[in-house]
């Protein structure tokens, strides 16, 4: 998608390669040190520029507003942040919902939705699906929403237009989904082709994160895995993923499938790019590059 790597980016590879070699990489999933690391990230990058943050219960889902100043338009962006269905939050996702919010002039109405072991699947997809009944009964029309989420949470905005499909629910404008976990499987090529490429998201550690959000699950159930749903009528959806990413063949097996069912899909697979490179936009180019695109969908 983006042309030469810039020096920032290839800079950024250098260090996460050497930290690589110098750290002990353990397969055994730990939820209380990803839940940490994945807090820590809201201190690393910043927001782009100003935005309020408003706490609000959306329909029993705690919940906050990212308004950019001089908001003049009624469109609303749900968002579901990632974080393996077990961690991850409104505040250590305050950098990339704000740049977002930022880039698309939208109100974007973030949700902390109950996460695994504590609360296994469905759980995710119940209060995804309560805050979107929410902001139909706060008189937003359909056509001003558009549901974005990054990683699992990319998967769970797949699942929740799905549940509405079901449902007979109205459908949102359009989706947009940074690097979506949409296989819980984990069966995708690129699990296994990218895995010394990707310095982030390794298998073993994903696999139990699926084990521990699904219980006693099938992970082919639809609203788990939405690459084996029904993905006919769908919204149009704009999908960005990194080549050197594992979860790369989620995102393209999604976009191929939902292509085959007549979706208005736009896949965007950036050379080079580490998972959800968009969220370190206050240094990255392509991560401000990449976010510039979602405010154009």
């Amino acid at each position: 998608m983006n042309g030469p790597m810039s020096w920032q980016a290839r800079l950024l590879m250098f260090v996460m390669r050497v930290q690589k070699t110098f750290t002990s990489s353990s397969t055994k999933l730990d939820v209380a040190k990803d839940r940490a690391d994945t807090e820590s990230f809201a201190k690393t990058f910043k927001p782009l520029g100003k935005v309020d943050i408003v706490n609000v219960d959306a329909g029993g889902v705690p919940s906050a507003w990212f308004i950019p100043p001089g908001i003049l338009t009624g469109r609303v962006i749900l968002y579901a942040h990632g974080g393996s269905y077990n961690s991850g939050s409104i505040t250590s996702h305050v950098p990339l919902t704000s740049n977002i919010a930022l880039a698309t002039r939208a109100r974007l109405l973030a949700i902390d939705y109950r996460l695994a072991p504590e609360h296994p699947f469905p759980a995710a997809v119940e209060d995804a699906l309560s805050a979107y009944r929410w902001l139909l009964s706060q008189k937003i029309e359909p056509h001003q929403i558009v549901v974005a989420g990054d990683s699992a949470g990319g998967g769970l905005v797949l699942a929740l237009l799905l549940a509405l499909h079901d449902k007979g629910l109205p459908l949102p404008a359009a989706g947009t989904c940074l690097s979506p976990w949409t296989d819980l499987t984990c069966s995708g090529v690129s699990w296994t082709g990218n895995g010394k490429k990707d310095f982030m998201v390794k298998l073993l550690p994903i696999q139990q994160s699926a084990d521990i959000y699904l219980r006693d699950t099938d992970p082919y159930t639809p609203l788990a895995s939405p690459l084996f749903g029904d993905l006919t009528n769908l919204p149009p959806i704009l999908i960005q993923v990194g080549s050197d990413e594992a979860i790369l063949s989620d995102a393209t097996q999604f976009a191929e499938k939902a292509r085959a069912a007549g979706v208005d899909v736009r896949l965007e697979v950036w050379k080079g790019m580490q998972h959800e490179w968009q969220y370190a936009a206050s240094w990255l180019p392509e991560g401000r590059q990449a976010i510039a695109h979602i405010g154009e969908f």
